[in-house]
């Protein structure tokens, strides 16, 4: 394995979603590198129809408590519809070990509703990231393109994190708020938001940051023809 290559692998397998960050903001010109590294992400007829908007700051502060507002308020405002309880049962079994790991790492048992309540409200305060980056998408046809368009945004932005030495966690979460985030950013009302990514520094003596829920073998997902 040539050290380019080598590279490559330790940063896909070393890529976490992390839940606990340092208050310390990234400095702007590393952000922008990241930024340049995402957007060589390939898109269906090279369309690179992404609209990013990086929150830090006070702006950041503003929006996380917009969002918990709307939360108390049972205001969800999603663009695209989504239900758990549509999984068949090979995904939700694999969504509940997900699960499993993260509450355990921060002993939080099943039947403690509060503390898991608790636990996901930290989703709306960017699990404490100095900053956030919020993914658009005009709505073209039944979106499946676009929205394949951005998931390749995404994961590059996110390994161009890691690769930095920081760390992000996508949230499609943040997207049951679309009309909060578009209100307070100001955002037109034609540009429909699909996930967050919350990034900074990762916290790496939180428990949280300290699970590791695995994959699938290569053989259950993929068939070799010819």
């Amino acid at each position: 394995m040539n050290t380019s290559s080598h590279h490559f692998s330790h940063v896909v397998r070393h890529r976490r979603s992390m839940r606990e960050f340092l208050p310390q903001a990234i400095p702007s010109e590393l952000i922008q590198a990241v930024l340049e590294d995402a957007q060589q992400a390939p898109s269906n007829c090279n369309t690179q129809p992404w609209q990013v908007h990086v929150v830090s700051g006070a702006k950041r502060d503003e929006l996380a408590m917009a969002l918990s507002a709307a939360d108390d308020a049972g205001r969800f405002t999603p663009d695209y519809y989504f239900d758990m309880t549509e999984y068949p049962e090979i995904y939700a079994e694999r969504a509940r070990s997900s699960a499993k790991a993260r509450y355990d790492a921060i002993h939080v048992t099943r039947e403690d509703k509060e503390g898991r309540a608790k636990a996901m409200r930290q989703n709306l305060n960017f699990f404490g990231a100095p900053h956030v980056a919020l993914l658009f998408m005009p709505a073209l046809g039944d979106s499946v393109r676009v929205a394949s368009d951005l998931g390749m945004y995404g994961q590059t932005f996110l390994l161009s994190l890691t690769a930095h030495g920081l760390a992000g966690i996508p949230q499609t979460l943040l997207g049951m708020y679309a009309d909060t985030v578009r209100e307070v950013l100001g955002i037109d009302l034609d540009m429909k938001m699909l996930l967050g990514i919350s990034f900074g520094y990762a916290d790496r003596a939180a428990a949280a940051n300290d699970i590791t829920v695995g994959r699938i073998p290569v053989s259950q997902s993929v068939t070799f023809h010819g």
